[in-house]
């Protein structure tokens, strides 16, 4: 017993031990742990606070403004807007709009159908015209060159100040054909009565702006006329037969399965042939059509093994993708026809029973260097007697071994043969499928009217750098009863219509804050939107690769069922809500919201309107009434503007009211000296309102201004304010040329201003401010190197104290960032001690002091280059805090427009063929390895081309459409204060965050001596969202809900098929050949 008694004092003595040392221990860390009292942090964000508000307040004159219009409150009706009435009645003036752009086609397609019925062809026509390219060119002696006589020239405003000729057109002529072919010198003489109708339609409706012509033969006669300039190469590859709203107007929409003969006698320069003939053909395919790509020697190769058995829609992106595909062809084996032809056939009869297709015209394309048989067989079984599917056969080569069969085979199948013996023919070759197709529409004589999806127009490049169009086209036929059966397309006229002419069309004042329109095509792709975002690199300004189709669902794609999208595709009227995640900013901040969307079609087009209000204030609207001479007196102050891009009053309709700003016409439409000027009543009513009730605003700012005694830092430059009518007002407190942000509330800074697509975003995030209370917020440069100097505040100034009622104005300051931060230093200095010794101060080493706003941006810190960055990237432990506290949640983002790096591995052999002059070069050699082969017992073609089909592969850093998740961040605007711990290491790191009275802003003291490095900070950067194989073949196959064109001429009993190609065939002296062959491989 005493020894067990011994035992139990031995262990309570080194428990003693181990208790006292764990203790110490423990005393240790948690004497780490930096007391940050509450109520000193709390001291200094209240005096801040206090100190900006009066700053903003008193320099921005927000009280005094808020005053006035509680002065009219009695006097205004408030309404509700009517979302559903509003979008019927905005898509009943487009479709005005519209139909005055299509009525201009329709009399050009009468006068060109006139012109041709009364010419008679001559195949000896000489005709001097006008030829784009060479007009006002001289030769050596001073003479005009031929084609290139006198063309006058003038800038015009309406045109972006191109010089152009607005009484005549010109023609251009694609460089790899004759400026004198017969055809096209007939083409152009009989054209050239659609002179006198370019200018008529123009005087008509002077917004029209390109009205053109392209002939079927190759040349584009355009008004006005302009200038043609070539690129670098003296080249001009445009083909009006190649664009969009050609191929849509002369063509009906068509499933198409291309079949590559990939046998082995298809290697080398056949293969490179045959690969550039497909890449044609995807070129002549748009959003209405479908395709799939097969190649077959004695197997069957799906060019996508993914889409094996179906057909996918001819996008652009899918396009692209099979182009990629395209370069992993290569020839072997033994050609076996029969089974490809079994393939297609099946496939489109199956596909086209699933009602997934254009459900109109079928074809085959067959790209090989012969075929043994006529397959008769195959024919009968599957497409006689109806012949549905067209053949189209492409004999790549010279030898004219096989033709007859290829020949047989088309003729058979109402399509067309033809031979391709180089590259430079590819294009040429191709083309004649079209026409072809283009056959029933003519016999049937109906002018379809196309509208194409939204494209830019680099011709008329404007401030921003492009300029997003449609075009409306028709088909233009033969009417002579004789060559009626040929069915022969003539070309396509058009005129292009900008996108901002929509927009002008929309009453931005009636859309609210955060409101907007937005038009979709019948394939749900955006037309107009404001997050359609066509160009990447600022600065540099290039077109996104697959900027044309953006889906309505890659923008809003909050709606996961795309019940909106397909709304608008299925052409209904109705509306739809949901909460929407709306980045702004540069996006790096969100605006949560619910949005109520109001969608109709705009009829006689292909495209649907919708409207999105946002909940709130954002659906009611007021009226204001002033007298007009009231109104008149105070427009006339120098320091009002009007948004540039509203349509207060049209002035496009009369070229001279051109010159007209806005208010300038406004100013002259009231006073009753320009009658003709048409102009929003509703809206002038307002903004004459707005300018009376803002006006006593500019003697305030004048007053201060002149008070030598404020501002004597100069730390305020500028007081703004701008009205829901876009009436904007500035005052500037300092000289223009000191101001620290010269491009604030100008052209330059499109953010900032009011524009056709949005409101200030000044004037959207205080919006969504208290009332009362100032938004701050630090510009975001573009460029990493150039931080931002100053600080924007701005708040709303609303007409009642509820949600329901609409925020009128908002009025703000910009001031030196230097000057902030200096208010804020200085409050952090204050304490509450009677001796005024202060326990703690942001002066201390031992904490760090930080000002970020409510999206987590820091606008003060001691370390100045961490201004403008986002918080969890410089304190990643107590960001990470403050969102599992609540204080901060995280929105997830995604952005289907986005460009990611990618290296990418660039070949120097297929491009370079592309070009015309090593594309002939490469042509002429293959030819006479041909011819060398008969007398000599090697390869010579291998060693001869090798340079041109060795693929020079290297990595290269590109720029690639991708889709990207990314976060941003917004307080809770509920918690006001927090403290807490972060268990570190071997320390607690304490922090304290303080919202500042009246603001959006934050206070956060940190301990600096405790350090998280385990932690790692958070950033905002975009992460890209990888799809695996089986996921990327899914979203292939995926075909959203989309709207098939309302008319299909896929066939026309009285066709003639006859006309159905020929062989061209290559004849040269072999001695002719040769010389220039044996003199080459001697110089090599």
């Amino acid at each position: 017993m005493p020894e067990n008694l011994n035992l139990l004092r031995a262990f309570g003595g080194f428990f003693f031990i181990f208790w006292t040392a764990f203790n110490t221990a423990l005393v240790d860390v948690v004497g780490s742990e930096q007391q940050i009292p509450l109520s000193v942090v709390k001291l200094w964000a209240s005096a801040f606070g206090g100190e900006i508000k009066s700053i903003a307040a008193k320099y921005s004159g927000s009280q005094l403004l808020q005053k006035k219009y509680k002065e009219y409150e009695k006097d205004v009706a408030i309404e509700e807007i009517d979302g559903l009435q509003l979008v019927k009645k905005l898509a009943k003036n487009m479709e005005e709009m519209f139909h005055k752009k299509s009525e201009a086609v329709r009399r050009l397609v009468e006068a060109a159908e006139d012109a041709y019925l009364k010419h008679e062809f001559d195949a000896d026509l000489q005709y001097e015209y006008f030829n784009a390219v060479l007009i006002n060119e001289r030769d050596e002696e001073g003479n005009y060159l031929e084609l290139g006589k006198e063309f006058i020239l003038v800038p015009n405003d309406h045109f972006n100040n191109l010089p152009v000729n607005i009484s005549l057109s010109d023609v251009q002529v694609p460089t790899n054909m004759y400026n004198k072919d017969p055809a096209i010198v007939n083409g152009v003489y009989w054209s050239e009565s659609l002179n006198k109708v370019f200018v008529d339609n123009f005087d008509r409706d002077p917004s029209l702006i390109w009205q053109y012509f392209g002939s079927a033969k190759g040349f584009f006669r355009q008004y006005p006329g302009i200038k043609w300039e070539p690129d670098e190469n003296g080249v001009i590859a445009f083909d009006c037969r190649n664009r969009k709203w050609y191929i849509q107007a002369a063509t009906s929409p068509k499933d198409v399965v291309i079949l590559v003969d990939v046998s082995g006698s298809m290697k080398g320069l056949r293969l490179t042939i045959a690969k550039q003939t497909v890449s044609s053909i995807l070129d002549t395919l748009g959003d209405d059509d479908f395709f799939n790509i097969i190649a077959y020697n004695e197997e069957l190769h799906y060019v996508e093994p993914c889409l094996n058995g179906t057909l996918v829609q001819a996008d652009r992106a899918n396009k692209e993708h099979f182009r990629e595909h395209l370069d992993k062809l290569f020839a072997k084996g033994i050609g076996m026809l029969d089974i490809a032809l079994n393939e297609a056939f099946n496939m489109l009869n199956e596909f086209n029973h699933t009602g997934q297709g254009s459900i109109c015209s079928q074809a085959i394309m067959l790209i090989t260097d012969g075929a043994v048989d006529t397959y008769d067989t195959i024919f009968a079984k599957y497409n006689w007697p109806d012949r549905k599917v067209r053949i189209f056969t492409y004999l790549i080569g010279r030898e004219a071994a096989f033709a007859d069969n290829l020949k047989w085979m088309a003729c058979a199948n109402k399509g067309f043969f033809t031979q391709i013996s180089t590259l430079a023919d590819v294009q040429e070759n191709v083309m004649e499928y079209l026409h072809v197709l283009s056959r029933p529409k003519v016999i049937d004589q109906e002018h379809d009217v196309v509208w194409t999806e939204a494209y830019i127009d680099s011709t008329l490049a404007d401030d921003q750098g492009l300029v997003l169009m449609t075009t409306v086209a028709m088909p233009v036929f033969s009417k002579q009863n004789e060559t009626r059966s040929k069915g022969i397309l003539l070309g396509v006229v058009g005129t292009d219509v900008p996108v901002k002419e929509l927009l002008k069309t929309i009453p931005k004042y009636k859309l609210g804050i955060h409101g907007y329109a937005f038009a979709i095509t019948n394939n749900g792709y955006i037309l107009t939107h404001p997050e359609l975002r066509p160009l990447y690199e600022e600065g540099k300004k290039r077109r996104k690769p697959n900027y044309s189709s953006v889906d309505l669902s890659e923008v809003e794609w909050e709606d996961r069922d795309d019940v909106l999208r397909n709304a608008m595709v299925n052409r209904k009227t109705g509306k739809f809500s949901m909460e929407v995640k709306k980045t702004v900013d540069k996006g790096k901040r969100v605006l949560v919201m619910t949005n109520d969307y109001y969608y109709t079609d705009i009829k006689g087009t292909p495209f649907s309107l919708g409207v999105a209000l946002s909940r709130g204030h954002g659906k009611y609207f007021f009226r204001g009434n002033v007298t007009v001479e009231e109104g008149l007196h105070d427009l006339e102050h120098p320091d009002v503007s009007l948004a540039d891009e509203w349509s207060y009053c049209n002035t496009d309709l009369h070229p001279e009211h051109r010159q007209m700003t806005q208010l300038e016409a406004i100013k002259r439409y009231l006073t009753g000296k320009e009658p003709l000027l048409q102009c929003d009543k509703e809206l002038i009513q307002e903004v004459l309102f707005d300018a009376v009730v803002s006006a006593p605003i500019e003697a305030y700012w004048t007053s201060l201004a002149l008070n030598k005694s404020e501002n004597s830092d100069k730390g305020v430059e500028v007081a703004f304010l701008g009205t829901r009518t876009g009436l904007s007002r500035i005052n500037l407190f300092v000289g223009p040329e000191q101001l620290t942000n010269q491009d604030f509330l100008t052209a330059e800074d499109k953010e900032n201003i009011f524009n056709a697509d949005h409101f200030p975003l000044w004037y959207r995030r205080a919006a969504e401010q208290i009332p009362g209370s100032f938004v701050y917020s630090i510009p975001f440069s573009t460029e990493t190197s150039n931080k931002s100097n100053v600080v924007t505040a701005s708040t709303a100034i609303q007409l009642l104290d509820d949600r329901k009622s609409p925020v009128v104005a908002a009025v703000g300051i910009q001031m030196k960032l230097e000057f902030f931060q200096r208010k804020f230093w200085t409050a952090s200095r204050q304490c509450a001690s009677l001796d005024g010794r202060c326990a703690i101060s942001c002066d201390d080493e031992t904490i760090n002091c930080y000002l970020i706003d409510n999206n987590g941006f820091i606008l003060v810190s001691e370390d100045y280059q961490q201004t403008g960055y986002f918080f969890g990237e410089v304190e990643g432990a107590v960001m990470n805090k403050l969102l599992s506290m609540g204080s901060f949640k995280r929105i997830t983002l995604y952005d289907y427009q986005a460009m990611c790096r990618t290296n990418k591995e660039s070949s120097d052999s297929a491009h370079s063929l592309l070009d015309p002059y090593n594309a002939f070069f490469a042509a002429v050699k293959w030819i006479m390895t041909e011819l060398v082969l008969f007398l000599v017992e090697f390869n010579l073609c291998s060693w001869w081309h090798s340079d041109l089909t060795a693929k020079a592969q290297r990595l290269k850093q590109t720029l690639e459409p991708c889709d990207t998740e990314y976060p941003a961040f917004v307080s809770e605007r509920t918690i006001k204060e927090t403290t807490g711990n972060i268990a570190c290491d071997d320390c607690f790191k304490s922090f304290v965050i303080q919202q500042i009275p009246s603001s959006n802003l934050f206070m956060v003291v940190v301990d600096n001596e405790c350090f998280c490095d385990s932690i790692p900070p958070i950033t905002m950067a975009p992460i890209e969202i990888r799809y695996n194989e089986s996921l990327k073949c899914e979203r292939l196959k995926s075909q959203k809900i989309r709207r098939r064109p309302e008319s299909c001429h896929g066939f026309h009993p009285e066709e003639n098929a006859r006309e159905c190609g020929g062989v061209s065939g290559l004849s040269a002296k072999p001695s002719l050949v040769l010389l220039p062959l044996l003199l080459m491989i001697f110089s090599r």
